[in-house]
């Protein structure tokens, strides 16, 4: 058997998550690479790292873009090491959902939100200090506990249909459930989806915020595929998802964080309080206008990620011929993505530096790239400083502003080689 009959035999035996088609398309392939938040103790360098497959497909039915569950859930978010309170703008866009919530939903003291993936309390916060109730739910213990510690009542576990049934059985019913940037993290996207429809109060509604497939593909956002996201959403796809689970998706809008995200408001089926939006036909239309309903446009994305490798690599050789010193900034799984794609570690750059407290003194996972704290930059004063959150671009431009004193220059790699 050669190999192209070979692989397509073996992809004959992978589902989709959602409607169980064989997959038998891919989206990308970005080689072998290690969990992207498996950071590494100095201790650990001398030791064997894991690698997996980074494969991704598209359901041909759905159209779900979708990874393998190479590892479980379990051992990826038991202990986390990513929390959301570093980022200043983050902050400021969950205090503005926050707000226009609880106006537009009419949230007070007699109605509960509970956030799934609710990290530290970041946004929940803001709903208590509203006078909602709200429940957290986060998988990472670590994590879990820094909430519990900042006053917001947190559940360690994963969400879906099980836990949901327990929360009922205890009389818990949510009149707003949020899910920030966290669906992608969960494999079962239908027992998800049950779960949220089990424990929507009558009457609720789901806010969920994932980054939008279409900004992906039209950004070159290869970086944001990596183990812990098994499933990458169009407001296409999500509709479909939530019609087959007795849920109506009556709103949709189109964010700028991460690079462009999608955030959907559903509740149950036949509810007549929540009429389908405009905004959802708009959003709709414009995925088909740029191709998101045909397959060839997923057959085409996996060169436009090989024409950015060539170049991003090409632009670093030569930096490094003219002598150049390089640093990066931050150390978000996205960045891991790209400089293991890449082949990327420290014959390029010779250090990352990261606000989190948590993530100084590691190692990234498979380029070894070691993590200090932001200090660092200014004892060393490097020529250019590689941007890895790409998302937060002008917070961290306007943070490192004095690489300026020395004549240092910021760069991107995303969605190509920018720099200022």
């Amino acid at each position: 058997m050669n190999k192209k009959a070979s692989e397509e035999t073996n992809n004959s035996n992978k589902l989709c998550r959602f409607c169980r088609t064989p997959l038998k398309e891919t989206f990308v392939n970005l080689g072998l690479s290690p969990l992207a938040n498996a950071y590494r103790k100095k201790e650990e360098l001398q030791l064997a790292e894991q690698f997996y497959p980074l494969h991704v497909f598209v359901c041909s039915n759905c159209l779900l873009v979708q990874l393998e569950e190479i590892e479980s859930p379990l051992e990826i978010f038991s202990e986390y090491l990513y929390f959301s309170s570093f980022s200043s703008s983050w902050l400021e866009h969950a205090a503005r959902f926050a707000g226009d919530a609880v106006k537009r939903f009419g949230l007070d003291d007699q109605k509960l939100v509970i956030e799934f993936g609710s990290n530290d309390g970041y946004l929940l916060r803001y709903f208590k200090e509203a006078g909602v109730k709200v429940l957290g739910i986060e998988p990472a213990e670590n994590v879990a506990a820094v909430a519990r510690r900042n006053g917001i009542d947190t559940v360690a576990d994963f969400f879906g249909s099980a836990l949901a049934a327990e929360l009922t059985g205890r009389g818990l019913k949510a009149d707003l459930i949020v899910g920030n940037n966290v669906i992608a993290h969960i494999p079962n996207t239908n027992d998800l989806i049950q779960g949220l429809k089990t424990v929507l109060n009558e009457g609720g509604v789901i806010s969920l915020e994932f980054p939008h497939l279409l900004s992906l593909i039209e950004e070159n956002q290869f970086d944001t595929i990596y183990h812990e996201h098994y499933s990458y959403y169009s407001l296409y796809t999500m509709e479909k998802i939530m019609a087959a689970h007795g849920l109506h998706l009556f709103d949709a809008e189109l964010l700028q964080t991460h690079g462009g995200s999608l955030r959907v408001f559903a509740c149950h089926s036949g509810d007549e309080r929540h009429k389908r939006c405009e905004r959802v036909k708009d959003i709709l239309l414009l995925e088909e206008k740029n191709g998101l309903m045909n397959m060839a446009t997923y057959a085409a994305f996996a060169e436009k990620t090989r024409r950015v490798k060539r170049d991003i690599l090409k632009f670093m050789i030569g930096l490094k011929e003219e002598g150049c010193s390089i640093a990066a900034y931050g150390a978000p799984a996205k960045g891991n993505t790209l400089l293991n794609y890449c082949g990327i570690g420290t014959d390029f750059i010779d250090y990352t530096v990261d606000l989190s407290p948590h993530k100084q003194g590691l190692y990234l996972p498979g380029s070894r790239i070691p993590i200090y704290g932001p200090e660092k930059i200014f004892e060393t004063r490097p020529d250019y400083l590689v941007i890895l959150p790409w998302n937060l671009k002008a917070e961290i431009m306007e943070q490192m502003a004095g690489i300026r004193d020395w004549g240092g220059k910021f760069v991107t790699l995303i969605p190509g080689v920018d720099t200022a």
